[in-house]
């Protein structure tokens, strides 16, 4: 498997590469050159979410020198459950939370430190944190006796536990409280990635879904609890999906493009509306980012729409997804009824 720039078809990695290498010289996100394609029967007897991981990316893997060590990585990367919970007959929370850190970043951050244990010489890790990313990300790569993380955050921007989370780690990560929001602390990740040069010298790589490894395994998720509600309720499941970076729904759409048995996708963000003002404008207009209280969302110029915008015309976009706005009060109303109607405790993303 071959994977190419969002900007141009010229120049193709393997995955190693592409991770390694996080953005193009060109400035564009790593993509794949095609998408190996799925049906349900491809997985038929196949039910452990980490089974499913390893017949959903081997074809990423092929031609590269990670493939021989495709299973040790999603049974070193999956090694906790995910938990599809039915509501009722057809409504059901995709439960991504049971990881180390409580943060469904646990499976991208995880994937990634168990590739890079296995790409040669030492690493630099650098990402930008909005909230839960910066956690999975120390506790991921925090044991690798060959990489050294360094995370920026929005100073007063994320919660006392979630700074906590970055901070406590020893020498191997360093935390920087960015006087800024964290399209900010991203900007800063992709000026250094941008100095060709000097990030060669460091090893440096991202380890934000900008990067092909933390966005890839993301796929695996919607592939299993696709497979899952498929099984048990005999109808392809549509996702509402949290967005904010757009790595979690980009790995939606690819998952769909795969062939796995998905309907629609609808794009949940909280008051920062660059998303879904594309979706009703067809302007892509970032915007300043807005506090809010689901923090980890507010992101007001996705990365990733580069990759969504890549594969999929805003006029495709239309028929099979959606886009909405809620505010801070709507978030609350959602968890207090999370608690009335389904007795079930719900974070402000979720919400």
């Amino acid at each position: 498997m071959r994977f190419r720039s969002t900007r141009s078809s010229s120049q193709s990695l393997t995955l190693s590469e592409a991770i390694g290498q996080s953005i193009a010289p060109d400035g564009g996100l790593y993509v794949p050159a095609i998408f190996p394609t799925f049906n349900a029967e491809d997985f038929a007897g196949v039910n452990a979410w980490n089974e499913i991981s390893e017949r959903l990316l081997e074809p990423f893997f092929r031609d590269d020198n990670l493939h021989a060590h495709l299973s040790d990585i999603c049974d070193e990367a999956f090694n906790f459950p995910i938990t599809l919970r039915f509501l009722n007959n057809d409504t059901a929370v995709l439960e991504l939370f049971h990881g180390p850190t409580a943060a469904f970043k646990d499976v991208g951050a995880r994937f990634l430190a168990a590739c890079v244990a296995r790409m040669p010489g030492r690493r630099t890790i650098m990402v930008a944190t909005s909230g839960d990313t910066g956690g999975a990300v120390a506790a991921a790569f925090a044991e690798r006796s060959n990489v050294e993380v360094v995370i920026l955050f929005p100073k007063g921007k994320i919660s006392a536990r979630q700074q906590q989370q970055l901070t406590c780690w020893g020498d191997s990560v360093r935390a920087f409280a960015v006087r800024g929001v964290f399209d900010d602390c991203q900007r800063i990740v992709k000026t250094a990635l941008a100095d060709r040069e000097w990030s060669e010298r460091r090893g440096l790589l991202s380890a934000n879904s900008i990067n092909l490894g933390r966005l890839l395994p993301q796929t695996v998720y919607y592939a299993a609890s696709s497979l899952w509600y498929f099984r048990q309720c005999d109808t392809r499941p549509g996702y509402i999906i949290p967005t904010g970076n757009l790595g979690n729904a980009v790995a939606a759409f690819w998952t769909k493009a795969m062939g796995l048995p998905i309907r629609e996708i609808v794009l949940a963000t909280n008051r920062n509306r660059t998303l879904p003002d594309y979706f009703e404008t067809g302007d892509w207009s970032p915007q300043p980012t807005v506090a809010t209280l689901a923090n980890a969302m507010d992101v007001g110029n996705p990365s990733n729409f580069e990759r969504l915008q890549n594969l999929h015309s805003l006029a495709l976009l239309r028929q099979i997804a959606r886009a909405f706005s809620v505010t801070d009060e709507q978030i609350s109303q959602t968890i207090a009824a999370g608690i009335d109607r389904w007795e079930q405790i719900w974070c402000p993303h979720t919400a």
